[in-house]
């Protein structure tokens, strides 16, 4: 009776899970870090975006064309990477549950288990150069077949998700004595989470 009791509440709690959208409140999409390291760059300053092709559909950000990397690093330098997603309450940005990090993002640029790949890097079609020089190399350009990024998080369990969000992107340049360099590239997304309905 009681394996029984079990199993209906894990499969009733297993429906309850929610879709959310992010509607985007700046068309620029990339914005500098509010509170962003000491010596930060932006998305703007660590990329140069003029072939890159990006149009905002509600949730769905379409991406296609170019994008060259122009952050100061260097090529010996590892890359570790953050995604952090943060909620607005009663005046404060405040941490979630929900946030990626990757000690050694070049490496694992490519791995189809990671959500940097299933998310955005399936779609890069000059692999092999990305492969090599990944964001260490200025210079580097990041071909993208055309695919659209959608900003959902989906299946859901717990609280709702209401009000502002912003994702925090990082990447940090560490050098070969371990050391983080002081230019760590930084920027947020922002918007309104929504409840899919269904």
């Amino acid at each position: 009776m009681l394996k029984t009791l079990l199993l209906l509440v894990v499969l009733v709690s297993g429906s309850w899970g929610a879709d959310y959208e992010l509607l985007l409140e700046d068309p620029d999409i990339f914005a500098p870090c509010t509170e962003g390291p000491p010596g930060s760059v932006g998305f703007h300053d660590a990329f140069n975006i003029k072939d890159l092709v990006l149009n905002q559909d509600a949730d769905i950000i379409h991406i296609s064309e170019n994008l060259t990397t122009i952050w100061d690093v260097q090529p010996t330098d590892r890359i570790s990477a953050r995604f952090a997603l943060w909620h607005y309450n009663r005046g404060n940005w405040e941490p979630t549950l929900f946030s990626i990090a990757t000690p050694d993002f070049c490496s694992a640029i490519f791995d189809e288990n990671q959500s940097w790949f299933k998310q955005w890097t399936r779609y890069i079609s000059n692999r092999d150069e990305v492969q090599e020089k990944c964001l260490t190399t200025r210079g580097t350009v990041w071909m993208h077949n055309p695919f659209d990024l959608k900003l959902r998080l989906n299946n859901i369990r717990g609280a709702t998700l209401q009000g502002r969000y912003k994702a925090v992107v990082t990447f940090e340049a560490v050098d070969e004595r371990d050391v983080p360099r002081k230019n760590t590239v930084c920027f947020e997304i922002r918007g309104e989470a929504e409840k899919i309905k269904n």
